[in-house]
């Protein structure tokens, strides 16, 4: 009985223990986003800003994740234009696949899979890069210099990440929708015409604000994500490499939650014809 009782309380105080960690780190990414919009906001008025590291950070971006997303979208266009080219057959509704599959790609596809790409390949490398200069005490010696790191490494990263989630969503969206404009007129379900004049009939200007809102809101909680384990990293390579998994997963689930919420809010806000 008394074991029973025991690791009854062992569980209980792991799971308290859990939900502490868990309140104790959204407040640390809270702080750590307001400082970077406030350090981004203050060091471009005073002229203060690294334009040097943003454009470096921009390069690097685009150069680790611009090809995995145009790989990635190429199959996701693929699989769409199959399943609702199938659907729409068996329900008699071939006229509307392509504003089915154009507003689909929008509105969740694009978004969604630059934020992944941006979460696996570049989170992953700022987590590293800033937990191996954790683990050297780089970010002491700033602090004992004066300089603040989330002013110097993180605030340049954040913006660059917000450009560059803007331009790989456009890309990503380009590429889903001509790769499922191709598969669907290539196969003869419908023609040219037909599928660009659903897509232009029912898709709306808002459609695409979306997919950009959500990329920037995807690509800060990202970059701010990796960045606060990485600066967190504590312990040695080890602590690097636990940093990195952790950033990864726990990005992934926030984004898919934001995205929930996102979506909901935008369908009861912005009533479409297609939902």
């Amino acid at each position: 009985m008394t074991a029973v009782m025991a690791g009854g309380r062992s569980i209980f105080d792991n799971l308290n223990g859990r939900a502490k960690a868990g309140v104790v780190t959204t407040g640390k990414l809270v702080v750590l986003s307001v400082e970077a919009s406030r350090f981004i906001a203050t060091d471009i008025i005073q002229r203060k800003f690294s334009w040097t590291e943003f454009l470096l950070q921009c390069w690097f971006m685009t150069r680790v994740s611009l090809l995995p997303t145009i790989l990635v979208s190429i199959p996701f266009g693929v699989i769409t234009s199959v399943q609702i080219g199938a659907a729409a057959n068996q329900i008699g509704a071939q006229s509307f696949i392509g504003a089915v599959n154009g507003i689909g790609v929008l509105r969740q596809g694009a978004p969604l899979v630059t934020s992944l790409m941006i979460a696996g390949a570049v989170g992953s490398a700022i987590c590293a890069d800033l937990g191996a200069r954790t683990v050297r005490e780089e970010l002491d010696a700033l602090k004992v210099m004066g300089i603040s790191p989330t002013q110097r490494l993180v605030a340049p990263r954040v913006l660059a990440a917000l450009l560059v989630a803007l331009m790989l969503t456009v890309v990503c969206a380009m590429t889903a929708m001509t790769t499922a404009f191709i598969m669907v007129v290539g196969t003869g379900q419908i023609s040219a015409g037909t599928y660009i004049e659903s897509f232009v009939g029912l898709s709306q200007p808002t459609d695409l604000f979306l997919a950009e809102f959500k990329a920037l809101i995807f690509g800060f909680i990202a970059v701010i994500v990796a960045a606060h384990k990485g600066m967190n990293a504590h312990g040695g390579p080890k602590a690097v490499a636990d940093a990195v998994n952790q950033a990864v997963v726990l990005s992934v689930i926030l984004l898919a939650v934001v995205n929930v919420g996102i979506t909901q809010a935008y369908v009861m806000l912005v009533p479409q014809g297609v939902a």
